[in-house]
């Protein structure tokens, strides 16, 4: 059985145990602000070999300002992650970050990234954000999994993240 908790800042290298493994067979990109999904058949396999060395010391750094993180575990094994910002920021501060979110390759479509993305929306919402900000992977599982959360395109991405991730899909989301 699958639960839901928050990961203590030890835990954090867990995440690497997460298997992202995903055959991708299309891509959204944005094309005079409509998306348009193109075939771009790639199969991605692990984490990028820098990408642990490069994210831990960041994960742990915003663990210790007040970022969550919270994990679905399988037993004691970390199977997925959202990782949420701890600074509200954007016009009338409205925006908090959802800076990671991952679900374990044999654990989806099972309903497991709804409810860890759902535990998000409730955790921001205690946090005083009215909206989510998410800088998304351009895939079609990806942006497919937000847009039927609700979630829309951002008109106006906000700059600094934007230039940290101008390839990927710059999204909002309600919190009604």
């Amino acid at each position: 059985m699958v639960g839901m908790r928050e990961l203590a800042r030890h835990e954090i290298r867990s995440i690497w145990t997460i298997d992202r493994s995903e055959i991708i067979e299309a891509t959204y990109r944005l094309k005079d602000g409509v998306l348009v999904l193109t075939a771009d058949p790639h199969d991605v396999r692990g984490w990028p070999g820098d990408l642990p060395a490069e994210k831990t010391p960041v994960f742990e750094a915003g663990h210790d300002r007040g970022d969550w993180f919270c994990g679905l575990f399988d037993g004691s094994r970390l199977v997925g992650i959202a990782i949420l910002g701890h600074c509200l920021f954007g016009e009338a501060s409205q925006f908090l970050q959802l800076k990671f979110f991952y679900v374990d390759k044999a654990l989806r479509q099972m309903g497991l990234g709804k409810a860890l993305f759902e535990a998000a929306t409730r955790e921001a919402r205690n946090r005083g954000a009215r909206r989510l900000y998410i800088s998304a992977t351009p895939t079609q599982n990806t942006v497919d999994f937000y847009l039927h959360r609700g979630c829309r395109l951002l008109e106006t991405p906000d700059p600094v993240l934007f230039d940290e991730e101008p390839d990927d899909l710059h999204l909002d989301y309600a919190l009604g």
